[in-house]
């Protein structure tokens, strides 16, 4: 070219990349890092209010089996003929202790004293009868003496022998017959059925 638009010289004009391509570049990582953000913090907020990860955590565990208690094992009762039992008549029918004493020995049952309920009983049990004993026969000798006589009244006392009392009161008519006892005393030796698997 000619005139006066003639180039001279050797310096040539230096090229520049275009400077709105790093502008770009700057604003597309920005507005990642703001969704990354705002996605973090809505998850936050969604874990708060719905627990969270807590539930998955949760299910992910084993489940912990409860260990048998001492409910659900067999108890240890005293056999019939482990019992030594006193027999005491507080009502007015003669004989009846006698009657109930024998009756008992038939059962597997031993067989104390037989006689009149002492003066603090007499007549004073108004019930089928009365079991009396230390302290260890309410767990112990009292349900299975019970399992002859449903219903009768349980005291304790303060003796240290393993004997116990029972005294007939003024409703008695009759021990529970055989298989009647039999089944109620295999009930209190069952165990409870056992927990279901986890």
């Amino acid at each position: 070219m000619g005139g006066k638009y003639r180039i001279t010289g050797n310096t040539y004009p230096r090229m520049r990349r275009p400077r709105h391509r790093r502008k770009l570049v700057l604003s597309a990582g920005a507005a990642l890092v703001a969704l990354g953000l705002a996605g973090w913090g809505t998850l936050q907020i969604v874990d708060v209010f719905t627990g969270g990860d807590k539930q998955a955590n949760a299910a992910d565990r084993p489940k912990a089996c409860p260990t048998p208690s001492a409910s659900t094992a067999a108890k240890v009762l005293p056999k019939p003929a482990a019992i030594e039992v006193n027999i005491y008549n507080a009502t007015p029918r003669s004989g009846l202790a006698k009657a109930a004493a024998d009756e008992l020995k038939k059962r597997g049952f031993t067989i104390g004293k037989v006689d009149n309920a002492p003066a603090a009983y007499d007549k004073k049990v108004p019930g089928t009868g009365m079991l009396l004993g230390g302290p260890t026969a309410m767990n112990g000798s009292f349900p299975v003496l019970a399992t002859q006589l449903p219903g009768a009244a349980q005291k304790t006392d303060t003796r240290s022998t393993a004997d116990v009392d029972l005294i007939i009161g003024t409703k008695f008519k009759a021990f529970s017959t055989p298989a009647a006892a039999a089944t109620a005393l295999t009930a209190l030796t069952k165990p409870s059925p056992a927990p279901t698997s986890c």
